[in-house]
């Protein structure tokens, strides 16, 4: 049996108010043809499914256009819930989904074994079993602890996480003996390298989990939550896929890919490029080697390439600044968008609060960055602002949970 891994498809992602529906699309279209190809029986998607919570209408056309069309290629598909994505709607359809041999998991059940989903091979045996856990939120971890300091709330998540897993492969083992197991999961293992695109999880990413408390019953781990992809130190193979497109531009130089296993050789995955329709560049410089490069850029790919611009000086000087913004402004070459633009001067110290309002653009700040400004005003010892931190983080990630579920 051929198995593909992939994750973190972030439908209706805008990038600095750019719309990704072409790239999803000329994704989809790439992918039916490797699932073709490679004979691929089981598809797993391991969360982020969306990248808003409540999506807009195309970006949820997109979504079942995807499933309708994998699904006829007699590939079964198996996806879970991540950070990004609302259980409640994810859960919705689970029931049709199903009918059409489609397992999709928004949230975790409140039975763990609705989790675990047995996958016949085309001889009618159950060659492996899914145990699909999405996005463990914090009740999930923490019911019925009490942890009143900052590390004992880290600790709880952790054993939270350590304890689900574990209970999923016991259900496995007792239900399904001899039969090798693949579990999914969105989640921050320690260690992990990440991108700028990846929102923080689990009380800022703090908690971030020990891959090695996966134990060793599982034959491979499919994970989601960092878009760059990666091996994760384990004692069993434990991957994320990565996303299957660029979402910032610090993933600009990320050769994304899925992972295909076969488990009629080992559980090692094989690692298939994913092809680059839409080039994200960034131009580095002073004014006048910005204006360069803007002039020697070539078209490629097949969509057209978006640009930000990072413009530095010596010097503070105003006109500089007018003279990149008239070049943004009049820059017209076929195949290329200029998406966002900065100017920093290396001899002018400035505030934090002035390098926001004059170098970046409302929808790059995140709330935590804007929160630090304003406790940086007030002097505390490290404890303490761990604690102010912690206690943000928790509100934050609790805000984000009742967007959701409206």
């Amino acid at each position: 049996m051929k198995i593909l891994h992939t994750a973190d498809w972030h439908i209706g992602k805008k990038l600095h108010k750019h719309d990704l529906y072409p790239d999803f699309d000329l994704f989809i279209e790439w992918l039916h043809k490797t699932i073709q190809q490679e004979k691929v029986d089981l598809l797993l998607i391991s969360g982020d499914i969306f990248d808003l919570a409540n999506p807009s209408s195309e970006a949820r056309k997109q979504y079942y256009q995807a499933l309708i069309k994998l699904q006829q290629l007699n590939c079964k598909i198996i996806a879970t819930g991540g950070n990004h994505d609302s259980p409640t709607m994810l859960d919705a359809p689970k029931e049709i989904l199903k009918a059409l041999d489609m397992n999709v998991i928004g949230g975790l059940p409140v039975n763990l074994e609705d989790t675990i989903i047995p996958v016949k091979n085309k001889q009618g045996n159950i060659e492996v079993v899914v145990a699909a856990i999405p996005f463990l939120r914090d009740a999930d971890l923490r019911s019925g602890t009490t942890a009143s300091t900052y590390d004992d709330r880290l600790q709880a998540i952790r054993e939270g996480i350590k304890n689900i897993f574990q209970n999923a492969s016991e259900i496995c083992a007792l239900k399904h003996a001899n039969v090798p197991v693949i579990a999914m999961g969105h989640l921050f293992t320690a260690g992990s390298d990440t991108s700028e695109s990846e929102r923080d999880i689990q009380i800022g990413n703090q908690a971030a989990f020990n891959a090695l408390q996966f134990g060793e019953y599982f034959s491979y781990i499919a994970l989601g939550h960092i878009h760059k992809p990666q091996r994760v130190t384990a004692n069993i193979p434990v991957f994320y896929s990565g996303s299957p497109l660029p979402l910032s531009f610090s993933e600009r130089t990320d050769e994304k890919r899925i992972l295909i296993l076969d488990t009629e050789n080992d559980w090692e995955p094989e690692s298939i490029p994913v092809p680059v329709f839409r080039k994200l560049i960034k131009i580095s410089g002073s004014l006048v080697e910005i204006q360069q490069k803007l002039n020697d850029l070539v078209p490629s790919g097949e969509l057209d390439s978006l640009i930000e611009i990072d413009m530095t000086e010596d010097q503070y000087d105003a006109q500089k600044i007018y003279s990149l913004d008239q070049t943004v402004n009049n820059f017209d070459k076929s195949g290329f968008e200029i998406v966002k633009q900065r100017a920093q001067f290396k001899n002018q110290t400035m505030g934090t609060s002035e390098l926001y309002s004059e170098n970046e653009q409302l929808e790059d700040l995140k709330p935590k960055d804007v929160f630090l400004e304003l406790i940086s005003s007030h002097e505390y010892n490290e404890e303490q602002k761990m604690e102010i931190l912690s206690a943000f983080d928790e509100i934050l990630e609790e805000v984000q949970q009742s967007e959701k579920s409206e």
